[in-house]
């Protein structure tokens, strides 16, 4: 039996560090895609600090719950106070009978939800309980379907909050036949950059011409070459730094990497972004507009084989 599920091919949009004009840039190819008839599912893989959807006039048309920790919970009945639970923690969780209270008890701030304490416990006196660590949502924009989230204070597992979005994202553009997904990942090299990674067909490096471009360039690199990730890389606020836009030219030219363009500072950008629009929609006809425009065009080169 034949499996006709089409598989949409998935660009990943990364930087070594924060602040780059990452996200900025993945609107402005979302509008420039939506605008040449090439609708696609979106996603902000940022979940720490997600504002693609501000940029992109995002309206939720389905809210879900995140329970992505548990914590560890005794109950006084059962518990005989052996101290097995206080012996085995490695987090200093648990609180053993004090001038307070007379029984063990956890402190849930400090739990890591290891459940060493529910596995040593005689009595199975104690119970792990789920914890809800953010909201992730399906969202409308005016230029196609937005899958994002929001990460509670204090809360972890990131990563494992971007597998969520990425998947329910992907099985929604595999059930409506969208040909590709724009990712707009987390700065960094850490887990939630690996999650946004997974099964990526393509990565677009964002790099600034500053004094710690390169190593922050090579960063991320050697984590996309660890899992054999093609690469561009698209240089932003070139015309600021042109020393710094030749070293991280002559490092693309020696390691084999293709440079999908460069884009100038632009004032029209922070106008934009205070407009809420991506700047190819807030200035069409302005510099970097017509700079990332080129940018799309060498990505459709490198993700589609035989064009969208």
């Amino acid at each position: 039996m034949t499996n006709n599920r089409y598989i949409p091919r998935q660009l990943v949009i990364l930087s070594g560090k924060g602040g780059t004009g990452k996200t900025s840039l993945a609107a402005s190819l979302i509008h420039i895609s939506f605008q040449a008839k090439h609708a696609g599912v979106y996603v902000d893989a940022d979940v720490d600090a997600a504002n693609l959807a501000l940029v992109t006039s995002a309206k939720a048309l389905e809210t879900h719950p995140y329970w992505g920790s548990q914590t560890a919970s005794i109950d006084p009945v059962l518990c005989n106070q052996c101290g097995i639970c206080y012996q085995v923690c490695r987090f200093d969780a648990i609180i053993p009978p004090n001038s307070r209270s007379n029984i063990y008890s956890v402190n849930g701030l400090v739990c890591e939800g290891c459940a060493a304490c529910r596995y040593a416990c005689p009595q199975t006196a104690i119970e792990m309980i789920k914890q809800q660590d953010g909201e992730w949502y399906h969202s409308t924009t005016p230029f196609g379907h937005l899958f994002h989230a929001e990460l509670f204070p204090g809360a972890e597992n990131t990563g494992k909050l971007v597998t969520t979005v990425k998947q329910n994202a992907k099985l929604f553009a595999e059930d409506h036949d969208f040909p590709f997904i724009i990712i707009d990942g987390p700065p960094g090299i850490g887990c939630p950059v690996i999650s946004a990674s997974a099964g990526a067909d393509l990565a677009l490096l964002v790099a600034e011409p500053g004094v710690s471009g390169l190593s922050d360039l090579e960063r991320i690199i050697q984590t996309l070459n660890h899992f054999k990730i093609p690469i561009l890389i698209c240089i932003n606020k070139a015309d600021l730094y042109p020393q710094g836009v030749q070293t991280i030219e002559a490092y693309a030219l020696s390691h084999g990497y293709a440079i999908a363009g460069q884009i100038p500072y632009d004032d029209a950008i922070p106008q934009s972004i205070v407009n809420a629009q991506p700047v190819t929609q807030y200035a069409a006809h302005s510099p970097v507009s017509r700079a990332v425009s080129k940018v799309w065009e060498t990505i459709q080169d490198n993700l589609f084989t035989n064009g969208i």
